[in-house]
């Protein structure tokens, strides 16, 4: 059974004065609630094309009071109304269509009312051109591409002077061919009012650029005052407010100077390979529907205090105190070469305690090293497994080895490499299975950095390493260049017959 529906509904008319009183005020209810409920729709992400028509009209409205709580604070996208139909099917526009028709029927006012005989005119041509795709025959294609020839280029005013003569035409005795001219009227109606959604457009896009300039503006003034304070508490604190050339040039090139691209990242390797010519078309293809919606996209800036930093300070790191001279290269590069289609991040870590960190503490201030960690899953064909699974329905992903890289670019010459060293609770020998069937043991592998960093642990699966030389297997335990990789894969159980 079908759920209630969302288009606003009149009741029948009332048989005395004091019954159609009290209908027209619940209409006018219904009507103010279906506005509201379309604008919560399009702030929620989840809006219908009605929805959006619906605060397109309030966007439009100088006066409008019934929105102004829903829509304040949120920054739509202004686009041409008449582009909300595009790319849907005959379903969704007979669909649209009934809404459009509440509206009709509920709104009073006279710019309301027109607003909304323009959209059903558009969403009437639509489901016409949609339902005459495939049965329209080669003359009937010519004839409308000679009348939007005709039409396409007159704009409202002209469009209406052609509206009176063609009326006038049909309304006097002369021999014509009717049908033609009958159905040139009904095209131009169509012109018609996409030349008025193009006005409505304007005037959204109008109001939207004004509103964005008026916030940038209140944005370069706050941000001209914290500059200034800023500058006057770095005099202040240097004594000297003069930055020398040599710097600023090395944090423009900086600023300017991207990171290379070691590898594609996952993401784009699926994307679909162009030739100079297909890119271009689409290219150009994209330009013009943008153009011809007139899109406005959402306002969006990084934090102010993000905003105020040079970008040779903007790392990934969660201490400001780190070195930016090895890190953010090391980091970024090993961020580059991105996930295999077998490998995780893996992130949530343990806390442990620093043995160590009473010793250096008042003479360096500790912090975490950086780190980027993979998960390696995979599939074990066990005995179990290739009984009970097939490739086309494999097992569940076990994992099958990690990958740890530590930075630790700040240690002072001289001090000790990192290491790493394999913890087990509850006194448990390595090789010693305590967990239950179809569980694994785990156990804390942690790294010990030394002045000024602090010990990490991540929870891992308890193994039997393979530290084979094999060049498949991929052990690897290396410190250089202030990273700390540690690299290894589990051995590999193998059941006889």
């Amino acid at each position: 059974m079908p759920g209630p529906s969302s288009i606003p509904a009149k009741r029948p008319a009332a048989p005395d004065a004091a019954e159609a009183a009290w209908v027209a005020d619940e209409d006018r209810f219904v009507l103010q609630q279906a506005r509201k409920k379309a604008a919560i729709r399009v702030k929620s992400g989840r809006a219908a094309p009605i929805d959006w028509l619906v605060v397109t009209l309030a966007l439009t409205d100088p006066d409008r009071d019934s929105l102004d709580d829903d829509l304040e604070g949120k920054e739509f996208e202004a686009a041409d109304p008449e582009g909300v139909f595009e790319g849907l099917s005959e379903k969704d526009l007979s669909e649209l269509e009934k809404a459009i028709e509440g509206y009709v029927v509920l709104e009073k006012g006279r710019r309301e009312a027109e607003y909304w005989d323009m959209m059903r005119t558009i969403c009437r041509d639509r489901r016409k051109h949609s339902q005459s795709v495939q049965t329209s025959a080669r003359g009937v294609t010519s004839v409308k591409a000679d009348l939007d020839k005709l039409l396409g280029p007159k704009d409202l005013e002209g469009l209406e002077k052609l509206e009176r003569q063609i009326k006038t035409k049909l309304s006097s005795n002369e021999p014509i061919d009717t049908d033609y001219w009958e159905h040139l009227l009904s095209s131009l109606l169509v012109c018609k009012a996409r030349a008025k959604l193009r006005k409505v457009s304007q005037s959204i896009k109008a109001l939207r650029i004004g509103g964005l300039r008026r916030k940038q503006v209140a944005e370069a003034d706050a941000l001209k005052v914290r500059l200034q304070a800023r500058a006057q508490s770095a005099v202040m604190a240097n004594g000297d407010d003069h930055i020398s050339g040599q710097d600023q040039d090395s944090t423009d090139r900086h600023d300017l100077d991207p990171e290379p691209l070691l590898r594609l990242r996952p993401e784009d390797e699926q994307l679909a390979i162009l030739t100079p010519a297909e890119f271009a078309k689409q290219f150009e293809t994209d330009r013009e529907t943008i153009k011809r919606h007139g899109l406005l996209p959402n306002h969006k800036r990084s934090s102010t205090s993000t905003a105020l930093e040079p970008a040779s300070k903007r790392q990934r790191t969660d201490d400001p105190a780190t070195s930016a001279a090895t890190q953010p290269t090391t980091f970024d590069r090993e961020l580059a070469r991105g996930l295999a289609d077998n490998e995780e991040i893996l992130t949530s870590g343990v806390e442990v305690v620093t043995k160590s960190l009473p010793r250096w503490l008042p003479t360096s201030r500790p912090r975490k090293p950086q780190s980027f960690n993979r998960l390696l899953l995979g599939y074990d064909w066990n005995k179990y497994n290739q009984t009970h699974y097939t490739t086309d329905a494999p097992p569940p992903k076990v994992v099958q080895g990690y990958r740890f890289n530590i930075f630790y670019p700040d240690l002072p010459p001289g001090a000790p490499t990192p290491t790493y060293r394999i913890e087990r609770e509850d006194g448990r020998r390595r090789g010693e299975v305590r967990a239950e069937a179809g569980e694994e043991d785990m156990c804390t592998i942690r790294f010990v950095g030394g002045e000024p960093y602090l010990d990490v642990a991540w929870r891992i699966v308890d193994r039997e390493w393979d530290f084979s030389a094999k060049r498949e297997r991929g052990f690897r335990s290396s410190f250089d260049k202030g990273v700390l990789q540690v690299w290894f894969l589990f051995k590999r159980v193998y059941y006889r017959k």
